[in-house]
């Protein structure tokens, strides 16, 4: 291994998801690394960038990986921020894996690759399990998301019964309560957006977290499956979001409640309407009322301004029904071909002509295609 001046002399070990992947034989993300037995001054000495808030995080001069002094955490109040903390030089690293959430993200390793797992992840990770570190794991209710998020991404991971019953007496102690939209959303998102979403839902369900964070949420079981295939197929974020919430009526307080970036807020309120509009294409008997259904749909879509969009929430669509793709291609090309500026010029004098004649041109395009 190469010498690295700024941590030669310390006891550094990387730790958390870096190792528990590489172990799984997934590429590892970035390292994050714990310091044992240093100071904020040592760091700062040795030429590191001090970025922490709560407590001393350090990017490394020339890698920019982060560096945290090895610390203990004790809580002081409701919530996820409801903690202090402690980063002497005499924190031991087993002290500092004993705070971690899950035992697989509780290994560490030497620079030179050696294991250190007090609290047997390897085994835990040999037997596909999730398993909390300890009774500290209840001080922190964003571990509960976390879990959800972790099951969804290793789905054939189970998760340890204890573990579930401890999350459920979180739930009842009204810790859930104290979790921030941000959070909730943070997790969510990542959670929609690994490998198979419903194992998510069906932790913090099982838990009664699911109630707490998105109360207005229905037909979770039906929903559950529309977003797993939507995963397999690679939907977007938007559009899975779209799919979770597609039969909640109050999707706007849900929305709001979260705090959910616009575009998803967006895609929730389109989907219902391109579906029914895919429904009128259906019913349609006869060509005219068949362009006319297939125009109102684009119209209501505002799938001239945005095709992406458009195109996007129709695969969402397709998750629940056979869609054309190709044909709605077509037809969205062929409204596009209607030259407006030309039409408008055409009733020149005449300006409340010129809507009712663009659309009739677009109609006629569609009849011809």
């Amino acid at each position: 291994m190469t010498r690295d001046a700024a941590v030669d002399g310390l006891q550094v070990y990387i730790v958390g998801g870096a190792v528990r992947d590489a172990l799984l034989g997934l590429p590892p993300g970035d390292h994050d690394w714990v310091v044992v037995g240093a100071t904020p001054e040592d760091m700062v000495r040795r030429g590191f960038i001090p970025v922490g808030g709560d407590f001393p995080v350090f990017l490394h001069p020339r890698t920019k990986e982060e560096y945290a002094l090895a610390r203990t955490e004790r809580k002081s109040g409701r919530g996820y921020k409801g903690f202090t903390f402690y980063t002497g030089a005499d924190v031991t690293l087993e002290e500092d894996l004993r705070r971690r959430d899950l035992t697989v993200n509780a290994i560490a390793q030497t620079q030179d690759g050696q294991l250190v797992d007090p609290l047997n992840g390897v085994a835990d990770l040999r037997a596909r399990v999730f398993r909390h570190v300890g009774e500290a794991f209840q001080e922190d209710p964003v571990r509960i998301l976390r879990l959800g998020r972790f099951a969804a991404r290793f789905d054939d991971f189970s998760v340890a019964p204890e573990t579930l019953a401890l999350c459920r007496a979180m739930v009842d102690a009204g810790e859930a309560d104290a979790l921030v939209a941000e959070r909730v959303w943070k997790e969510l998102s990542r959670g929609l957006m690994a490998k198979k979403p419903s194992r998510m839902l069906e932790v913090l369900h099982t838990c009664g977290a699911l109630a707490r964070v998105m109360p207005e949420l229905q037909g979770v079981d039906t929903v559950s499956a529309d977003v797993d295939r939507a995963a397999a197929q690679d939907l977007s974020m938007p559009g899975r979001y779209a799919l979770l919430c597609r039969l909640t009526p109050e999707r706007e307080a849900l929305g709001r409640r979260m705090r959910v970036p616009t575009e998803c807020n967006d895609y929730a309120r389109l989907l219902p309407e391109v579906l029914s509009g895919l429904d009128a294409v259906e019913r349609a008997s006869g060509n005219d009322e068949a362009t006319e259904a297939q125009l109102a749909l684009m119209e209501r879509a505002d799938a001239l301004r945005k095709p992406d969009r458009f195109f996007d929430l129709l695969k969402c669509a397709g998750i629940l029904r056979t869609v054309d793709m190709p044909a709605w291609h077509a037809r969205a090309d062929a409204v596009r071909g209607v030259d407006a500026g030309a039409i408008a010029k055409a009733c020149a004098g005449e300006p409340a002509r010129i809507k009712d004649s663009v659309r009739q041109a677009r109609l006629e395009r569609l009849r011809a295609g």
